[in-house]
């Protein structure tokens, strides 16, 4: 330290004493110190001719912190070589802490520390000071910086600031396990002495952990600590300065360590046997009792797992666990009778389900225990001897007839009579009654099995000594169909049995269908009918399996003799009521090989040639077949041809257009009807029915006006046409018929062949010839057609 030791008293001696002096006497003296007193000398002014003499500069304070003292703490004395100690100069100071922290004698240039300090709070100021004339505020020098540095001194203690602490480590570790590292720190300067040198120790927790003293590690110093023992520990950490020495400050702080469960321990059963009682009207599915066993370990060490160990009664219950509170559940598979077994005995195995293989050695993980289950009696209802009742009836069945019954016990302990009725589901659900006593149950009303083939309804028991305990039961009851139709022989009607057959040799075998519905399994049976049963050639064999055998009694057939036998066989069914009916057999005598195959069962073929075989047969036929087509054919042509015979005759008269091919030859094409009507009006008064259509109705003749034979063939022509347009049985299509009248008063005649005779063989067509080669052609045609005419005799 620099307050009041040598340093000042050297300094003095040297500045004041005159070793160190000015080159000139000027009034610029150099710095000096004074005895006893941090001094600085502030430089004074010099001339420019002279040379000042060099002094000596300290511009560094120490002031102590914390200091307590009454009077303010001096720090030290700015002196300036112009300073005559006359009172001309005064002292000034500026900068960090002036006139707060640090105020200055102007006169003497005293400084003085006038609060305590704290090199924590701020370690050093800094502060500017300056000589000026007291008269005219002139400096004398210029301004001079100097540093005031705050002493330390040991006044904090170390500090854990993250403290308390928490920590962990796992039960039955070793010695040494690292468990957690504490740090301190001291505001103090490490850089001064051993005021922030920290050393750490343990106050509490000893001997169960141990800390390094100086990295402030902690670890284990027991083996095998039990968290089922103690779980927490508190450990009091302490922190010194000074390096732990006496005097030193210190500081503490606490570290809570938690062990960790591990699975070092099985689960155990209190005690080894548990005793449950259960109604035996315990549902199934619910839990019936509770067994816990107890493991100290915690969380997913502590999660157990229960079974039952096979044995007497363990396949009526199960176990479960439940999570929350680590319990064995017992719960019911199957109902319980208090009557049929009151008590059941089994183990139940208790385990871990997370093994720690550190801890095998140890001995197994689990435990067993004893469960007793005793059934307790409850008052139940009757119970039926069937979950479900199916009966049958026959439709029309008289109305009374016992058709079933239904039985229900009380099995409790002194059992009661039972009750039984109806649970219909509507009024009109009459058609049973049951006896109430005896539980038989009988029709009410017929029964119609097309109009309802099934009942389903509800019986209910109930006790006599407590009515409110009942239990119900389905019957269905199917109405079956009255056997109306008997059974019938199926196909074939009809069989064959060979010359050659020997006795008891089976040539067919024939079943039964039966139209009614039947249930299923009714069964046939086939016998020969009694009429037919006297000296059989043929007998029935009944298989028993709804088919039956024709079966022989000869030893050999003729055809011969009977080519053809009768077999009346009669069926009958096992329905209700029974039915039967005879069905006649056709067996046909065949002609069959040494191995039984038929080669033919025609009577004709007796008679035909041996050497005539089957393929000669076939081409025969064919060959009448043939002629009978050829037949019909020439049949059908000859009708063809008098049928056009007959529509090319000259007596067909139709009003057609008719069209030709080949150049007109004059009244010859006019052939096609007879014109004698136009030329003779008398003959249209004969009715003539049209033959170019077939007329859908005979109609009666129209009855024409008489016409005089003067009366003009125009007027005729338009009387047809009226007659015509109103004729209902004319035909669809439209005829046109022309007539060629020229009129009267012609000077050539007319050409038509209306005035012509009413035959054409009364014509003379040689004057034609006279008519000139124009008409040389027509004269030609119709004279060869007179001369080829073979009505006319020459």
């Amino acid at each position: 330290m620099l307050t009041r030791n040598c340093l000042p008293l050297l300094l003095w001696v040297l500045f004041d004493g005159g070793l160190l002096t000015p080159l000139q006497p000027q009034p610029q003296q150099t710095l000096a110190t004074e005895s006893r007193e941090n001094v600085i000398h502030l430089p004074g002014q010099r001339s420019h001719f002279q040379r000042a003499k060099r002094g000596w500069v300290w511009n560094q304070f120490f002031v102590l912190e914390e200091y307590m003292g009454s009077e303010p703490q001096y720090v030290g004395k700015l002196h300036s070589d112009l300073d005559k100690g006359e009172g001309t100069v005064k002292y000034t100071l500026s900068g960090d802490g002036a006139g707060t922290v640090f105020t200055i004698d102007e006169t003497t240039g005293d400084i003085h520390a006038i609060r305590s300090l704290d090199r924590e709070e701020k370690p050093f100021y800094t502060l500017r000071a300056q000589a000026v004339d007291i008269e005219t505020s002139k400096p004398l020098e210029p301004e001079s910086e100097f540093i005031i540095k705050v002493q330390d001194i040991n006044d904090n203690e170390p500090k854990f600031l993250d403290g308390p602490y928490v920590a962990s480590v796992p039960e039955m570790s070793p010695v040494g396990a690292y468990v957690l590292q504490v740090k301190a720190t001291d505001a103090d300067d490490p850089t001064y002495g051993n005021s922030a040198r920290v050393v750490y120790s343990i106050l509490q927790g000893q001997p169960y952990f141990s800390i390094d003293p100086k990295t402030g590690v902690i670890r284990t110093a027991l083996p095998n600590m039990d968290r089922e023992v103690k779980e927490q520990y508190q450990v009091l950490i302490q922190a010194k300065d000074m390096g732990g020495q006496l005097g030193g400050l210190a500081g503490t702080t606490i570290v809570n360590i938690t062990l960790t469960d591990v699975n070092d321990n099985p689960p155990r059963f209190p005690k080894s046997i548990f005793h449950l009682k259960v109604p035996e009207s315990s549902p199934i599915g619910s839990a019936i009792g509770r067994i816990r066993a107890v493991d100290p370990d915690f969380g997913p060490n502590a999660e157990i797992e229960y079974n039952i160990v096979p044995g007497d009664g363990g396949n009526l219950f199960d176990i479960v666990t439940d999570e929350d509170t680590q319990e064995g559940v017992i719960k019911l598979k199957k109902p319980l009778d208090f009557e049929t077994k009151k008590a059941y005995t089994f183990k139940v195995e208790a385990s871990n389900l997370h093994l720690d293989h550190r801890f095998h050695s140890a001995g197994p993980f689990k435990d067993t225990a004893t469960v007793k289950i005793s059934v307790m009696d409850v008052d139940e209802p009757p119970v039926f001897s069937k979950p479900l009742y199916t009966m049958e009836v026959y439709e029309d069945t008289p109305v009374g007839t016992v058709i079933g019954a239904v039985t229900a016990q009380d099995l409790d302990v002194g059992s009661s009579a039972v009750r039984y009725l109806i649970d219909w589901k509507s009024d009109g659900d009459s058609y049973f009654t049951i006896d109430a006593s005896e539980g038989t149950v009988a029709t009410n009303e017929l029964l119609d099995r097309e109009s309802t083939a099934q009942y389903n309804f509800s019986i209910i028991a109930s006790k006599v000594s407590n009515p409110l305990l009942a239990s119900k039961v389905n019957i269905l009851i199917n109405v079956l169909d009255v056997n109306e139709f008997p059974p019938e022989l199926s196909v074939p009607y009809e069989t064959a049995v060979c010359e050659n057959a020997k006795p008891g040799q089976i040539i067919q075998i024939v079943s039964a269908a039966d139209r009614d519905l039947s249930p299923a399994g009714q069964q046939f049976s086939f016998r020969l009918s009694p009429e037919a049963a006297i000296k059989p050639n043929f007998t029935v064999r009944d298989f028993r399996n709804n088919t039956a055998g024709i079966e022989t009694q000869r030893n050999g057939y003729s055809r011969r003799q009977q080519e053809l036998y009768s077999l009346p066989v009669v069926i009958e069914d096992s329905s209700y009521p029974v039915q039967s009916s005879t069905s006649t057999m056709t067996i046909r005598v065949c002609r069959c090989d040494s191995d039984g195959t038929i080669l033919s069962c025609n009577v004709e073929a007796i008679f035909l040639p041996v050497g005539l075989s089957t393929g000669a047969l076939i081409a025969i036929l064919l060959c009448i077949v043939i002629l009978l087509v050829i037949v019909v054919l020439y049949v059908a042509l000859r009708r063809q041809k008098k049928k056009d015979t007959l529509m090319t005759s000259k007596e067909d008269i139709r009003d057609n257009v008719i069209h030709y091919d080949d150049e007109g030859g004059g009244e010859e094409d006019t052939q096609a009807f007879d014109i004698g009507a136009l030329r003779n009006p008398k003959v249209i008064e004969d009715n003539k029915i049209r033959r170019d259509i077939k007329p859908d109705s005979l109609c009666l003749p129209r009855q024409r006006p008489p016409m005089e034979d003067n009366t003009d063939i125009r007027d005729f022509i338009n009387q047809r046409l009226q007659e015509n347009d109103v004729d209902p049985t004319a035909p669809p299509y439209d005829s046109l018929a022309t007539y060629a009248y020229e009129g009267n008063g012609s000077i050539a005649e007319s050409l038509s062949s209306i005035d012509s005779v009413t035959t054409e063989a009364d014509q003379d067509y040689d004057y034609l010839s006279d008519w000139g080669p124009r008409f040389k052609v027509l004269a030609d045609m119709f004279g060869e057609e007179e001369s080829y005419n073979p009505d006319k005799v020459t």
